[in-house]
């Protein structure tokens, strides 16, 4: 009898799960190096004129994917199991990317911008959506039903680790492609209208988008095809009927005689399939949906989206360079959470991460547009996206992945993530306005605004876990069952 499980095979069916994340990462933040040559391209079309609204969509277009993806994810989850779904999420990557690189695939005449290239290219990035709001549900919830409760919160946060070291990846890979070539310049003449600045860099415009969207193809095929050897979760197992299967995977994972009592709490709590969503009452719903909530409203996506523009806006020489550091910085701090999750508990680094976060963007807020402080400025939206990331970035994972109870962990995730995109859109979409809102007293009007408002609704954020949200901590899946019970 092996009663201490193999830390190997977990840990190898965990990595592979967290690619799901690192293609996450990688999906979200491509368009962030790419976005600028795709308008040029664009706006060389004859038969439509590409507006601002046009790019802000097209920039955005995975987002309803995501919305999408993610929406129907509980119910591929809990019909198709853990690990199928992953498998369709890998093959949605794959084939977003290739049709990104190259969108005139079969219908279309190379090279030639036109309306219906430009529908096409946006489906492609829906399709891509459509499998980061898969990944973004279904890989914390099967890391979160594999992994023991004792290192179940770290576990999870590798998962985010692999978000932000997706969206690294590609901002140096983004960097290594534009290597010796130049962004297009691209001049506002009115109206949401632009214009291509002579003289631009004709193969980024024509080429450097196409490299930086088909480069995902690698991490995605990867993906598709390891997904296939990992063993589907023993909690979903037992809701099938295969509790000998569950059992074995359970056994690797902890050891026999732990595997056995396991499976006994699984059992006692699983008498059915699935439950109606407010089984446990409105609160857990609600702590759901807000975690998510509240993981976008603090305003982050609309740094890592559009950083180099960001850095530009500030005065920065080589704004890439600015975002890989960022993201270096993001990295480091990630690995904070990963390492403390299990001996802090949720809620300290979530409360710590929400006050943090509120003094950076207040320091931006504070700063931005005035060359003098350009320094500081920089340093406050690293701290400000540093304090985001060893809080709200990994541990709304973590708490998403196990407050729920088993029987509606599935619809509960979803309807969780769902908002999460709606409100990753709410906030992408709104920002550049938001940013660029002037008066006739104050130019800068929108940029203190937006920052002094993501500043405030951190510190909302940071009352809300302290008076709402449970501590998690060594709690097994089974337990939170109970919670809830006695709550209702």
């Amino acid at each position: 009898m092996n009663d201490k499980g193999n830390k190997g095979y977990l840990i190898s069916i965990v990595m592979v799960a967290v690619l799901g994340g690192l293609l996450f990462g990688y999906d979200t933040a491509v368009i962030s190096g790419a976005e600028k040559g795709l308008q040029a391209f664009f706006l060389g079309a004859e038969d439509f004129n590409y507006t601002d609204g046009m790019h802000g969509f097209t920039c955005a277009s995975a987002l309803i994917g995501c919305i999408i993806g993610s929406a129907i994810s509980g119910l591929l989850a809990s019909r198709w199991g853990r690990k199928r779904s992953l498998v369709f999420a890998g093959i949605m990557f794959f084939i977003s990317a290739l049709g990104s690189m190259s969108p005139e695939f079969l219908f279309f005449e190379k090279g030639q911008p036109t309306f219906s290239l430009l529908i096409a290219f946006n489906i492609y990035r829906v399709i891509g959506g459509i499998g980061v709001g898969l990944a973004s549900a279904i890989c914390p919830m099967y890391i979160g039903e594999v992994a023991p409760s004792n290192i179940r919160g770290m576990l999870v946060s590798w998962n985010q680790f692999a978000i932000i070291f997706g969206q690294l990846v590609v901002y140096f890979v983004n960097f290594l492609i534009l290597g010796e070539h130049t962004n297009p310049v691209i001049e506002s003449i009115g109206q949401g209208m632009n214009t291509v600045v002579a003289g631009s860099d004709p193969w980024t415009i024509a080429s450097g988008w196409r490299y930086m969207f088909g480069s995902e193809a690698v991490p995605a095929g990867l993906f598709a095809l390891l997904i296939c050897f990992v063993p589907e979760t023993p909690r979903y197992l037992v809701m099938i009927g295969r509790d000998t299967q569950a059992l074995g995977v359970l056994s690797k994972i902890n050891g026999e005689s732990k595997a056995r009592q396991i499976l006994q709490d699984i059992k006692d709590t699983i008498t059915v399939k699935t439950e109606p969503l407010f089984t446990y009452g409105m609160l857990v719903i609600f702590i759901g949906i807000m975690l998510s909530v509240f993981q976008q409203i603090v305003g982050i996506n609309a740094v890592l989206y559009y950083a180099p523009r960001i850095f530009h806006d500030m005065g920065m020489t080589n704004p890439m360079m600015q975002t890989v550091m960022m993201g270096v910085v993001n990295i480091l701090f990630t690995l904070v959470a990963v390492f403390t999750v299990e001996k802090l508990g949720r809620k300290p680094l979530l409360i710590t991460g929400s006050l943090g976060m509120a003094i950076g963007a207040l320091g931006v807020a504070l700063t931005f547009g005035n060359p003098q402080l350009s320094l500081i400025c920089m340093l406050s939206i690293m701290v400000y996206s540093a304090s985001f990331m060893f809080s709200w970035g990994p541990i709304c994972w973590v708490l998403i992945a196990e407050i729920f109870p088993n029987t509606i962990r599935g619809k509960a995730v979803a309807i969780a993530v769902a908002f999460q995109w709606i409100f990753n859109w709410i906030v992408s979409s709104s920002f550049v306005p938001m940013f660029n809102m002037k008066t006739a007293a104050d130019p800068n009007f929108g940029h203190w605004f937006t920052y002094g408002l993501y500043g405030v609704l951190c510190i909302v954020a940071a009352v809300f876990v302290w008076r709402l949200v449970p501590e998690t901590k060594g709690k097994t899946l089974e337990e939170m069952t109970k919670l809830w019970r006695k709550e209702k």
